[in-house]
C-alpha cells in the first residue's frame, strides 16, 4: 500500500473542495432516493412486486441495500456511475485525482466484499449500474425474484 493510500485510509483524510460548485455537486448527492432508483422500483411496481427499501439484508452487516424482498432473499444494490467506478461512464475527478481514485477502489472493495458477504448467507446479490434501462433491469429483477419463489415454493 503506498504512503498516501495508506494516510487517507488511517485518517480519513477528505481534501477540501476543489471550487464551491464542487462542493455543491457533492452535497446535493443523495444517498437513497436516485432518480435510477426510483425509476426501477417504479418499474418493480408496475410488475406488481413489493419489496423494501434501503434496507440492511445482515443485521450484522452495517451495509444497506437499495432494494430488497426478504422473502425470496434477494438484494438489488443500483450503482452510480461515477462512485462505483463503471468501466463505461465511470470517471476520476481531475481535482483530488488521488483521493477520488482511491475513494472509487475502496468502494468497489466494499462493494465485492458484501456481494460475498450476502451470497455466503445465502442471498442473491444484483447490481445494476444507474445509466441501465430501468425496464431492462426490473425484467432481470423480475425473473429472478419467480425463479427464487419457484425455488423456495412460495
Amino acid at each position: 500500500m503506498r504512503n498516501a493510500e495508506r494516510r487517507i485510509k488511517q485518517k480519513n483524510i477528505n481534501p477540501p473542495p476543489s471550487s464551491k460548485a464542487a462542493l455543491q455537486r457533492m452535497q446535493s448527492a443523495k444517498s437513497r432516493d436516485t432518480a435510477p432508483e426510483k425509476a426501477i422500483r417504479s418499474a418493480l411496481h408496475r410488475r406488481g412486486l413489493h419489496y423494501r427499501v434501503d434496507y440492511k439484508p445482515l443485521k450484522e452487516l452495517n451495509r444497506r441495500a437499495d432494494i430488497i424482498f426478504r422473502s425470496v432473499k434477494v438484494a438489488v444494490f443500483v450503482d452510480g456511475c461515477f462512485w462505483h467506478g463503471c468501466p463505461i461512464h465511470g470517471s476520476i475527478a481531475k481535482a483530488n485525482a488521488e483521493f477520488w481514485r482511491l475513494k472509487i477502489k475502496r468502494n468497489q472493495e466494499r462493494d465485492l466484499d458484501t456481494t460475498k458477504q450476502l451470497e455466503k448467507a445465502g442471498w442473491k446479490v444484483i447490481r445494476v449500474w444507474e445509466h441501465e434501462d430501468p425496464e431492462d433491469a426490473s425484467e432481470k429483477i423480475y425473473k429472478t425474484i419467480r425463479d427464487r419463489r419457484k425455488i423456495c415454493n412460495l
